[in-house]
């Protein structure tokens, strides 16, 4: 949700849609995706040449490749169950037994369903190292009601705990608390009506919430309201006060809490682009974070990879795809590219 004059950062695209009131359908139509429903497809054609790309002398990474990387994810699924079905075996297993490193690591995540990849990688976020800010947030914060609900009764299948448990063992304060109303899902529907006085009380709650006894203000705001409200309450709030929502966040919490919240108002002002800053950092590090960038392009590729692309070129005068090409190696490189799509010039 971005928003220039009011919708800072929207792309042309989403400028029309928005007028249109299509916006929100587009993640469905898979328009602002890099990866579209085959049309072509055929589920025997594709099992017999992942047989032959497995089975024959060298294992044929391209062939793997060419099909994982142009199918949707429903595809996939259809492709592996239907791999079972005439060979009695585990189309994951087969390959990870035939592959190793990151390109094993990315195959696993095409080959899962959405829901199990969010689960697993929410879980090594919590149980990880300074990560539930991040990762954790990610996932919470920009998946659909139903993409959430989904990943959290996988969770709980998987791993036998509620994320809930999880998310109250291993974080504190105000993140703690951020993550666990994000994981309850209850923020507010858009019904396309305006109410000006909440924005202005918002904003008026957010100003006066200073101290720890104030923090459930900005947490009950950022993630129970919804995201149309919010655009209009973090521009306003800088027409009130003068300055950026944000500086006051830095100003007023610090660790874990400071980030979280950053994110949020990032994910809120403009999704595409908070994921175009998460692929840029990313790909800076000293050896590139394959996991995020694997995360990231696969779990946008259907949805909205078109737009984070465009903003990332905007910000960073670079596109994503020469981008993983300088930096990205190994075997996973032809994957990512493949799912990027495209050069942006």
């Amino acid at each position: 949700m971005s928003v220039t004059h009011g919708r800072m950062g929207l792309s042309l695209t989403q400028e029309i849609l928005s007028h249109l009131g299509l916006a929100n359908k587009t993640a469905a139509w898979g328009t602002l995706g890099t990866l579209r429903t085959f049309l072509s497809f055929s589920v025997d054609k594709d099992v017999q040449r992942l047989l032959k790309a497995i089975a024959g002398q060298g294992v044929d990474r391209i062939a793997i490749l060419d099909v994982l990387t142009n199918r949707s994810r429903e595809q996939r699924q259809l492709i592996s169950r239907a791999f079972h079905e005439r060979t009695q075996q585990d189309l994951l297993k087969s390959l990870q037994a035939a592959l190793s490193g990151n390109l094993e690591r990315i195959v696993v995540a095409l080959l899962q369903p959405a829901a199990h990849l969010d689960a697993r990688e929410l879980r090594t976020a919590l149980k990880g190292s300074g990560s539930a800010e991040n990762v954790a947030l990610e996932i919470l914060a920009t998946r659909t009601p139903p993409q959430l609900q989904e990943c959290l009764a996988v969770y709980k299948h998987n791993f036998q705990v509620d994320a809930a448990e999880d998310i109250k063992s291993e974080t504190r304060g105000i993140l703690r608390d951020l993550l666990l109303a994000l994981a309850k899902g209850g923020r507010e529907a858009y019904t396309g009506i305006i109410d000006y006085n909440l924005a202005a009380q918002d904003i008026q709650a957010l100003k006066q919430a200073e101290g720890p006894s104030t923090e459930r203000t900005w947490v009950l705001v950022f993630t129970q309201r919804n995201p149309e409200h919010l655009v209009r309450v973090l521009n306003q709030y800088q027409w009130y006060t003068g300055h950026e929502l944000e500086k006051t966040v830095r100003a007023r919490f610090h660790g874990a809490a400071c980030v979280a919240l950053l994110n949020l108002a990032s994910v809120i002002r403009n999704t595409p682009l908070y994921f175009a800053d998460k692929l840029h950092q990313a790909l800076q590090e000293t050896e590139p974070n394959y996991q995020a960038l694997m995360r990231i392009l696969i779990s946008r590729s259907e949805t909205d990879l078109l737009s984070i692309r465009a903003e990332f070129r905007k910000k960073f005068g670079k596109s994503l795809y020469s981008s993983l090409q300088d930096a990205v190696k190994g075997d996973c490189r032809s994957a990512l590219l493949a799912l990027c799509r495209a050069e942006d010039l």
